[in-house]
């Protein structure tokens, strides 16, 4: 992990065991979210990816729920997801969402909000001179919106700046 994030903990919160639930994309945002292991191995979690042989591999032990993808301009998978995300939040009642994107994040995010689950979106790290699609959707549903340069700060008015975490 970089020197930006020196307190996983003031990031996202300090305190007892939470059930997070973690969703995105396989591939790099994943290996993003991962870097985050010393703060979320302290917490009943899982994670909505793609099934994808990577995926599996980075996550081998974790409780996997697979999306539907892909999920770029894919109409019938946005729904499905959004389906996806009314079931798994409804059952297993998450106390925080989290996630960095892509376009998976969009329907779970807005189920968490009107569930009342607070939500935390960790911009990506290299997307530091435009938004990206799946922050400027996402930013009206999350409680808590961290970017990782003080550049994308500039992009989404009230966010917080939380220095690298990949």
């Amino acid at each position: 992990m970089s020197d930006g994030v020196n307190n996983q903990s003031d990031l996202f919160g300090a305190g007892d065991s939470r059930r997070v639930l973690f969703v995105c994309s396989a591939g790099g945002h994943l290996s993003q979210l991962l870097q985050l292991q010393p703060w979320w191995l302290n917490h009943e979690r899982k994670w909505v990816t793609f099934d994808t042989n990577d995926a599996r591999s980075k996550l081998e032990g974790e409780d996997i729920i697979p999306a539907h993808y892909p999920t770029t301009r894919s109409v019938p998978n946005t729904i499905r997801n959004f389906l996806l995300a009314q079931s798994v939040i409804k059952e297993w009642q998450p106390d925080i969402v989290i996630s960095n994107g892509a376009g998976v994040a969009v329907p779970f995010f807005a189920v968490a909000k009107r569930a009342g689950i607070p939500t935390v979106y960790l911009e990506v790290y290299d997307r530091v001179d435009s938004r990206t699609m799946t922050g400027k959707l996402v930013q009206p549903f999350t409680t808590r919106f961290c970017v990782q340069w003080p550049e994308q700060q500039k992009l989404y008015p009230g966010s917080e700046l939380t220095g690298l975490v990949y």
